[in-house]
């Protein structure tokens, strides 16, 4: 009776998820207390490196159950605390709101995103220069929106995508279906990676570009001009070496890239246009999804609301004047951004065990040590190292306190102060897009619904990302060196 009831247990444990994922979740579990009761700091690490694991695994078992398992357990430890967890919650109260509602909207908009970015892609027939169209819209709009909310974009048009061709090729008996299903999933991987990393490159120039950029500019006292002429020395450089980065991996086909369009699946995307009957309602839903585009735009380019604000305005707008009153529709839209809200709060316990346990202390006080132009070097890869790891806004958040302090104490002057500042910025910007785990919109694109339809792993996107972070982060340490 026992043993059937530790087999049902086991069974039910984390569900499908194989027997080896199962058995070193509960490996974890056992470790941790012994780890913590023997050194808190070494258990703290092993914590990182258990909860990046769940990550990597995200294709296998959705992280969230597992990954919250060992948040909990952490917790119940001492590791930290609720009321800890609570404030790194509360702290980033602006990315969860915008994720409950803006992905929503954009779930809103998917006819008309899918209507212009097919109107592209059927336009563009060189792979080349579509990848660097992607990777410069990503940039370019990331710079006045927020990357999250960019990528939810690409995201929704990848997977329309997607779904023109699957509908297809699930009724068609053509025996080339499976090849091209592959090439095309390879070509999306492709596309969303530029797009992705588009979103780093651009949200790296302004103020309002990323969470982090709108914290170091306001304890700077920086304006949008003043951010953009203090960061546009390393920022600049960085955003034109990414694109054309963009074009040569594209060329070379290294890493992964090099995918093409099947002819096959571009006459079903054209085929499918064609059919599409411009019926006066239809036309009428995509004037109003291209007006609430625009106030979507300027909403968010001159940061009237917070973002989760305006992407409830989004919803209501585009639901009243499109006639959407069914509350099922309603909760369609909300399907793909809550799992990633819930999973981004596990996330945030991660965070709070690295702030009580000063998990990062010994690095920040060696940079500081550090004195001279090495300095700022010091500050790039640290800032660099650590959001690879952990939430860029976090390790921002850190590193731009403690450079505060030491200037009110009077350890350099402002022109060094602002410096500093620029490294900040530039390392948590930049090399955070060798892994999902610093950039928010990285993290969001793997646990998508869209990542496991065209096999993007977190393994793949380490892989993809690769080549733009040895290049983009060379470049950020020639800047920083050469000309900050």
């Amino acid at each position: 009776m026992q043993n059937t009831l530790g087999r049902a247990f086991f069974h039910n444990f984390l569900g499908s998820s194989p027997s080896w994922y199962k058995l070193t979740i509960l490996a974890f579990l056992i470790i941790n207390p012994i780890i913590y009761a023997v050194n808190p700091f070494v258990a703290g690490w092993l914590l990182i490196v258990e909860f990046i694991f769940t990550l990597a695994l995200a294709l296998k078992c959705y992280p969230l159950p597992s990954g919250g398992l060992l948040a909990i357990e952490a917790v119940i430890l001492g590791m930290t605390s609720p009321a800890t967890v609570y404030q790194e919650v509360a702290m980033n109260l602006p990315v969860i709101l915008l994720l409950m509602f803006m992905v929503a909207g954009i779930h809103f908009m998917k006819e008309g995103l899918l209507f212009m970015f097919t109107k592209i892609l059927l336009s563009i027939r060189s792979k080349i220069l579509l990848s660097m169209v992607f990777c410069f819209m990503g940039a370019f709009l990331s710079a006045f929106l927020d990357a999250l909310t960019v990528t939810a974009v690409i995201i929704s048009v990848a997977y329309g995508f997607y779904q023109v061709f699957h509908a297809y090729s699930s009724n068609s008996p053509y025996d080339e279906s499976d090849e091209d299903l592959e090439q095309f999933r390879g070509f999306l991987r492709n596309l969303m990676m530029h797009g992705a990393v588009g979103t780093a490159l651009g949200g790296a120039t302004t103020i309002v570009g990323e969470p982090q950029n709108l914290l170091i500019g306001t304890i700077m006292e920086w304006n949008f001009a003043d951010f953009f002429h203090y960061c546009s020395t390393v920022s600049i450089p960085v955003a034109i070496s990414g694109l054309i980065l963009c074009g040569l991996l594209e060329i070379t086909k290294i890493a992964g890239y090099g995918y093409q369009l099947p002819d096959k699946v571009r006459s079903i995307l054209e085929e499918n246009a064609k059919s599409i009957e411009m019926t006066k309602p239809k036309i009428i839903r995509l004037i109003i999804q291209a007006i609430v585009g625009v106030i979507l735009i300027m909403s968010l380019a001159l940061h009237l609301a917070e973002v989760g604000m305006i992407g409830l305005m989004i919803i209501i707008l585009l639901t009243a004047f499109n006639g959407v009153t069914d509350e099922h529709h309603f909760g369609e839209a909300f399907a793909d951004g809550l799992p990633f809200t819930a999973l981004l709060i596990v996330f945030f316990s991660v965070v709070a065990v690295i702030h009580d346990q000063h998990l990062f202390t010994p690095i920040i006080n060696f940079v500081l040590a550090i004195e001279g132009q090495n300095q700022l070097i010091a500050f790039f890869l640290a800032n660099g190292i650590l959001s690879m790891i952990s939430d860029n806004v976090f390790v921002a958040t850190v590193y731009i306190t403690e450079v505060q302090k030491a200037f009110a104490e009077g350890m350099f002057n402002q022109d060094w102060y602002n410096k500093l500042a620029v490294s900040v910025n530039m390392g948590t910007n930049i090399p955070s897009v060798a892994t999902p785990n610093g950039q928010a919109a990285f993290l969001f694109l793997l646990t998508s619904s869209l990542a496991p339809l065209i096999r993007l792993s977190y393994l793949e996107m380490v892989k993809l990302a690769l080549p733009y972070t040895i290049v983009l982060t060379g470049v950020g340490l020639l800047a920083t060196t050469f000309l900050l």
